[in-house]
């Protein structure tokens, strides 16, 4: 098989979430997530988009320009051994295109709002199908390896007094906010987990680390997991020797909160 095929983005996807670690897993998980479908001018699309409006909810394709490269076996965040690649939806694909299903709220122009996004913002857009429940919703469909069907009941997650206050501290002082990332993430279990990055702690307890921040938590009866403090992830010597604003946040949450 050696043709090319060659696809051209039609727009790009707009989100609140401004990075992988805060993008949702599924749209069910941030169904009230707004987002807008901006198509590029001088492209008829304008033409395109006419009766889209009529449609309750749509498709939207496209394209994981995060990734590089692609794994022929993958570990999903629910499973405990690897998958082959096509029985999940991870984005590392030989062709990295995402599939996602999202609510129209309306059209203007050539800007489509809707809710329910799950995508990076920037997201190039490769096209807009009406989601047609008939053909589209399969009710008596398996589950596959899933041991459940999704959705599954989220862990509560709850926040110590001191991670709380940490947690506050990074939001206004430096605009870091843990806190939507790490909830989603602990939602969905307390189990180690590559995908997730949760560690177990030499000294028992677990720990998540999201980008370059350390969260330590217990998991306790009736799904609920309690986050107990947040941590840099950079040892002492490294914050001393860091020059600038590259690690400020992390130089003075260790002054801050006696971490150093």
């Amino acid at each position: 098989m050696s043709s090319v095929l060659t696809l051209r983005p039609i727009g790009v996807v707009h989100t609140p979430f401004a990075e992988k670690v805060s993008a949702p897993r599924q749209t069910y998980v941030a169904s009230h997530a707004p987002g807008t479908l901006v198509l590029a001018p001088g492209q008829q699309y304008e033409h395109a988009l006419l009766d889209v409006a009529e449609w309750e909810y749509l498709w939207v394709l496209y394209w994981f320009h995060l990734n590089s490269g692609w794994r022929p076996k993958v570990l999903p965040p629910r499973s405990k051994v690897k998958r082959g690649v096509f029985a999940t939806r991870s984005p590392h694909r030989p062709n990295p295109i995402g599939m996602s299903v999202v609510k129209l709220v309306r059209v203007e122009g050539l800007t489509v709002h809707v809710t329910g996004v799950d995508m990076v913002d920037g997201t190039p857009l490769l096209d807009i199908k009406p989601y047609v429940a008939a053909a589209d919703a399969v009710i008596d469909a398996g589950a596959g390896w899933l041991t459940s069907p999704d959705p599954v009941a989220a862990f509560e997650v709850r926040w110590s007094d001191e991670a709380s206050e940490e947690a506050r501290w990074l939001l206004d002082v430096h605009g870091v906010d843990l806190v939507p990332p790490v909830e989603q993430v602990l939602a969905l279990g307390p189990d180690p987990h590559p995908y997730r990055r949760i560690r177990k702690e030499p000294g028992g307890g677990l720990r998540l680390a999201v980008k370059e921040w350390r969260v330590r938590f217990v998991a306790e009866e009736e799904r609920r997991i309690t986050v107990l403090a947040i941590e840099t992830g950079y040892r002492a010597r490294e914050l001393a020797k860091a020059e600038g604003d590259e690690l400020r946040a992390h130089r003075e949450f260790s002054v801050r909160w006696g971490k150093g």
